[in-house]
């Protein structure tokens, strides 16, 4: 179901949150659950994997993961105050020490001048602290766009289960 490169990178992470004790979590929006998935293809994932929150709607980020409405307001859906939110709640809505958030316009609509089609916003917790990442990826397609955002979301992840 995933490439190679995925698989190893989602294999490291589930190495090291195991040796290190880590329970990860993961907010997702634009890339719809993908990196939970990504990681549950690990065997052994069980024991580190405690729950992924895909949250699309605004009222999801809210309700689930207590993104606060004045964020979303103030910044939209696709931004770093958000992403952070995200990853923060992720990490405060279960019994993960890390985790990571991604929201994003993977397309093929959606985009603005502001905001184009392939920006995405990402977040991870960990022990080593809060981290955020934009990355504008371009109008690449849509599944182009969530697999970019996969193997960026997983490298965050690794770096914070590492830190």
């Amino acid at each position: 179901m995933f490439s190679q490169d995925i698989l190893r990178l989602a294999q490291q992470i589930v190495a090291t949150a195991a040796e290190r004790g880590l329970m990860i979590a993961t907010a997702e929006s634009c890339t719809g659950g993908l990196v939970c998935a990504a990681l549950t293809a690990v065997p052994g994932s069980s024991a580190v994997v405690d729950r992924g929150f895909v949250t699309y709607s605004n009222a999801a980020k809210q309700q689930m993961l207590g993104v606060p409405e004045a964020t979303l307001i103030a910044n939209g859906a696709v931004s770093e105050p958000t992403a952070r939110a995200m990853a923060e709640g992720a990490a405060a809505q279960s019994n993960a020490s890390v985790s990571v958030s991604v929201t994003g316009i993977a397309g093929p609509g959606g985009g603005g001048p502001d905001k184009p089609v392939g920006l995405v916003h990402f977040a991870a917790v960990g022990p080593g602290g809060l981290v955020h990442r934009m990355e504008r990826f371009g109008d690449l397609g849509r599944d182009a766009v969530r697999m970019a955002a996969l193997r960026v979301a997983l490298e965050m992840l690794a770096d914070r289960a590492a830190s």
